[in-house]
């Protein structure tokens, strides 16, 4: 009997697979050029999928949260990353630039308002956004939140999480010497910003390693190794954005904007066994957003491929698309 029966039946909650209607390569400056594709209807309700990391890309699955009857799903590789150019450069590369990026593809696809859909770094990619345009978003889903602060920087990298994950966490630190573990950031990131490539890619895959072993509630805490220039890419835009804050003003800043998207509704779905992202987070966001709703997950993690998560994931999709139905039929 499998162990872990519920792991087998997370695809039934999900839309079946369905193939792009446009793929293409859009130049949005500064020497960066990133993929953006669509799928679903094309005359559908609009939805910007933001993927995690930094540097996580996108990929297939994320496809199948939306009913392609009723979506119109626009997807694409952040700077750095996936089947964006230059590949894992960090040249240009900030959360405005980001923001910026979201702009010219709804505008390239003559998009008035849409939903923002993210998850993890796409979360905090998503208030940050939409806190910049408020009148372009609809509706916010969110999915582990992350709200790129110290706090939760200092409980991921600082040691925190290391004491569930002891053996992991060893192996994480075991790489640096131990008068630099003091700032495990820094210290990573003098080697994957070294210029010597076998050495970036050893700690891309350590840096890497680290964060997909606690992904799962299911996980062992080892994880097994990612193609290396995927996870060389992955370490230098996360280590890169992290250890610049996120390029926000200010410790906090995401909370204390939040007034600027106070009457956007919202919906946000939280593992309440998240490693990577702690539930906390999630709480005090909902807190300070009166048109949102918030869905703890029990007997979840932070993956977004978790069954519980995928589940609520769809529902809320299926119920946005049911009530502007009924609005479309007033």
């Amino acid at each position: 009997m499998d162990k872990y029966p519920d792991q087998k039946r997370a695809v039934q909650y999900l839309y079946p697979p369905i193939d792009p209607f446009d793929q293409r390569m859009l130049d949005v400056g500064q020497n960066h050029v990133v993929y953006m594709e669509q799928c679903g209807n094309p005359d559908g309700i609009p939805v910007v999928v933001l993927h995690g990391g930094p540097g996580g890309g996108c990929s297939p699955a994320m496809r199948r949260y939306f009913d392609p009857k009723v979506y119109r799903v626009i997807l694409f590789d952040q700077r750095g990353c996936g089947r964006s150019r230059p590949h894992a450069s960090v040249k240009d590369n900030t959360t405005w630039h980001l923001v910026e990026d979201i702009e010219t593809i709804r505008r390239q696809l003559d998009i008035e308002c849409w939903i923002v859909f993210g998850g993890s770094w796409g979360a905090t990619l998503s208030l940050i956004y939409a806190q910049a345009h408020p009148d372009r978003v609809q509706h916010i889903v969110l999915r582990g939140v992350f709200l790129m602060t110290q706090a939760e920087l200092d409980w991921f990298y600082g040691g925190g999480a290391g004491k569930f994950w002891p053996e992991t966490w060893a192996r994480f630190e075991s790489l640096i010497p131990p008068d630099e573990r003091g700032d495990m950031i820094a210290a990573y990131n003098r080697r994957l910003f070294s210029g010597d490539l076998p050495l970036e890619t050893r700690y891309g895959r350590a840096w890497s390693a680290w964060e997909n072993a606690l992904a799962s509630i299911h996980s062992s805490g080892t994880s097994g190794d990612g193609p290396a220039d995927y996870a060389r890419a992955f370490a230098r835009l996360e280590n890169h954005y992290f250890i610049n804050q996120g390029f926000l003003e200010f410790d906090g800043q995401i909370l204390a904007q939040m007034d600027r998207i106070a009457h956007v509704p919202g919906v946000i779905v939280q593992g309440r066994y998240d490693m990577i992202c702690p539930p906390s987070s999630a709480w005090a966001l909902s807190e300070a957003w009166p048109a949102s709703e918030l869905k703890m997950v029990r007997n979840a993690g932070h993956a977004l491929s978790e069954p519980g998560i995928s589940a609520e994931l769809v529902r809320v999709m299926d119920r946005i698309a049911e009530a502007s139905d009924r609005h479309d039929t007033d």
